[in-house]
C-alpha cells in the first residue's frame, strides 16, 4: 500500500512549491491558532497554486459555520481538529472530511479508547494527534502507536504528531496507515526546509517498498 502524506502548515506559494517537489500527495492550510496560521483571503493564491491530482486540506479547530463554508469554497478537504460533534462535522462539512482525534499526554489511553473514539465519526478519513497544555496537535510529541493499530485494520487513518524523516519509518511500519501528517517536523526555524521534506518522503516510500516485499 502506498502511503499518503500530507505536508501541513504551508503559507506559502513557496511552501507549496517544495511540498509538492519533495513528493507531497496533500498540503495543509492551518486557518486555526497556529505560528503557521493562514487568513482565508490569503489562502486563495496559495489554494489554487496547488496542482492538479494533489489535495488541499483545511484545518480548523472549533470553527463556526462560515469559516467552514469559507474553507470549502477554496476546495478544501474540511480537517476539524478541535471537539467538534459528528453532528457538526457532518452538517457542515457537505461530504467527506477529516477528524483528528487526540492522545491527551500524561493520561493513560487504551486502544479501547480509539476504538471508541473512531466509532464516533463513521463519516470520517481520522487523524490521530498528541495533546498537551491545551494545544489542539502541533506539539510535536509522538503519542503510543500501536494503540490505533486496530482502527488502521479498518479505517482509513493518518498519523500525526511529533513525526520526523528519522522516526516516520517506524509509524508506518508499525501502524501501516493510510497517511502521514507533519508540520514542525519538516521545518528549520519554522519555515519549511526542502530537505527534510525530500528526507521524509524518501523514508515513508522506503517503507512502502519494505512493506510490500514482506506481503509478497
Amino acid at each position: 500500500m502506498r502511503t499518503r502524506i500530507k505536508i501541513c502548515g504551508c503559507t506559502s506559494i513557496a511552501d507549496v512549491e517544495g511540498a509538492v517537489a519533495a513528493g507531497a500527495d496533500a498540503v495543509g492550510l492551518i486557518f486555526a491558532e497556529s505560528p503557521r496560521r493562514i487568513a482565508l483571503a490569503d489562502a486563495r493564491a496559495v489554494a489554487r497554486s496547488v496542482p492538479p491530482f494533489v489535495a488541499v486540506v483545511g484545518v480548523m479547530v472549533n470553527p463556526d459555520e462560515a469559516l467552514v463554508a469559507g474553507v470549502l469554497e477554496l476546495g478544501c478537504v474540511p480537517q476539524f481538529s478541535g471537539d467538534e460533534s459528528p453532528e457538526f462535522c457532518a452538517a457542515t462539512a457537505g461530504g467527506r472530511y477529516v477528524k483528528a482525534l487526540h492522545f491527551e499526554r500524561y493520561l493513560k489511553h487504551t486502544a479501547a479508547d480509539a476504538e471508541a473514539s473512531a466509532d464516533r465519526y463513521p463519516e470520517a478519513d481520522l487523524l490521530f494527534d498528541s495533546r498537551s497544555a491545551g494545544l489542539y496537535g502541533g506539539t510535536g510529541k509522538t503519542f503510543n502507536w500501536p494503540l490505533v493499530e486496530g482502527v488502521a485494520r479498518r479505517r482509513r487513518i493518518i498519523m500525526s504528531g511529533g513525526l520526523v524523516p528519522d522516526n516516520v519509518a517506524a509509524c508506518v511500519r508499525t501502524v501501516r496507515p493510510f497517511a502521514v501528517d507533519v508540520r514542525s517536523g519538516v521545518e528549520t526555524h519554522g519555515a519549511k526546509d526542502l530537505a527534510k521534506m525530500r528526507a521524509f518522503v524518501d523514508a515513508v516510500r522506503a517503507t512502502d517498498e519494505e512493506n510490500t516485499r514482506a506481503e509478497t
